[in-house]
């Protein structure tokens, strides 16, 4: 088979799309990456992607509007990535769609009148996306997860446990993202002995401050070129170090909700009231995000796998402040780039989701429970089949 899967992460500045060709069945399962390619969104899309997923006013007709306009960005991505690959679209035999995620709450919270529920929305519509590509599509792969009391997070590790399971070597996969998370897989691990989570922030504080910055301009900190001019404000680390986040054990999950912009917003006020330089605060945020993954790295998986090896995936690898951070403070770990391992940094999450997506397709369960929590193994992922597929 040929499964193209999409997915729009926290940072919600475009599309990542992987080609992923599947031979064989588990145990061997045979995964190759076929491609990579990226579709960025418009200033005005993403600002009302960012508006409701803070939790700026908003309305139902507001939400539903914003799901099918992202199921046609998804749609026309799938569509350009064919171009751009050189293949037909009809050649594809399924799309997994991550869609993009709006609200996430792995555990229960309290609403008025429906009593505590965990809860999750991604948007962009599949049923768009089917119409303009003509092919199946599987997204929404969270409520299934959480249906069975696990967090819907993180998801990728099942993905890491069949590309890394080594019989010999104690391995981590590290993704950062706009949030960083980590899948632990001790030597000639079972599904049941791998776990993994949300080790806190990644990209996203860093974003929002270059964002604010910026007035806009910039997205990011390109090679932490604002960073590395500040220098680090060690009462201002402290103080985010102590965030009750950390001293949750795993599974755990976070997102916007624990690190986005009000987060920012509070750095930037901590800033305005110490008379702090901004590069210094922006140093001092990629600072927090690799002592954050650091710190839990040791708290919680040293403890039950000594760690050999480190394969790094997401934005975040482009950092090398964040890199060096990293090799300083976990010394003895040989740090690989994904790409070692036959699937580019970028294109890792993509390439996730078309390996869920494809064994949801078989009917295969599709995520680990030591990663979400969740009381027994599922099959995530809901089917929408474009019209007239199946027939002559």
């Amino acid at each position: 088979m040929f499964v193209l899967g999409m997915m729009s992460g926290t940072s919600a500045d475009g599309i990542d799309a992987a080609l992923v060709q599947f031979e064989g069945a588990p145990p061997r399962l045979r995964m190759r990456f076929r491609g990579h390619f990226r579709a960025e969104f418009r200033t005005s899309l993403r600002k009302e992607i960012l508006r409701i997923a803070n939790g700026d006013s908003t309305t139902p007709g507001d939400i539903s509007q914003l799901n099918f306009a992202l199921g046609e960005q998804f749609g026309r991505a799938a569509i350009d990535a064919c171009k751009r690959w050189r293949i037909a679209v009809s050649k594809l035999d399924l799309i997994g769609s991550h869609g993009q995620t709006i609200y996430h709450q792995g555990v229960p919270s309290q609403v008025a009148g429906t009593g505590r529920h965990s809860s999750t929305l991604q948007i962009g519509e599949p049923s768009v996306i089917a119409a303009m590509t003509r092919v199946p599509v599987i997204a929404d792969f969270r409520p299934a997860d959480m249906a069975f009391e696990g967090q819907g997070a993180p998801l990728v590790p099942f993905v890491d446990y069949l590309l890394y399971r080594s019989a010999h070597v104690a391995r981590a996969a590290l993704n950062i993202g706009g949030i960083a998370n980590v899948t632990a897989i001790p030597p000639h691990a079972k599904p049941d002995e791998v776990f993994a989570f949300d080790t806190g922030p990644g990209n996203m504080i860093i974003d929002a401050l270059i964002e604010q910055i910026s007035g806009e301009r910039e997205r990011y900190d390109k090679d932490a070129h604002i960073a590395i001019q500040g220098q680090l404000l060690p009462g201002l680390l402290e103080r985010l170090m102590r965030d009750h986040y950390f001293d949750k054990k795993p599974p755990k999950t976070a997102g916007r909700e624990q690190f986005g912009r009000n987060y920012a917003e509070r750095m930037l006020a901590w800033g305005k009231e110490h008379t702090t330089d901004l590069a210094d605060l922006v140093h001092t945020a990629t600072v927090f995000t690799a002592a954050s993954i650091a710190q839990q790295m040791k708290r919680y998986v040293f403890p039950r796998v000594r760690v050999r090896e480190m394969i790094v995936a997401g934005g975040g690898v482009h950092n090398p402040l964040i890199m060096a951070q990293l090799a300083a403070a976990l010394p003895g770990i040989e740090f690989l780039p994904s790409r070692n391992f036959g699937v580019p940094e970028d294109a890792k999450e993509a390439f996730a989701f078309a390996v869920l997506a494809h064994e949801a397709w078989h009917g295969r369960p599709n995520n680990l429970p030591g990663a979400t929590g969740a009381t027994r193994p599922v099959v995530m992922g809901k089917m929408v089949r474009p019209y007239g597929f199946g027939k002559q």
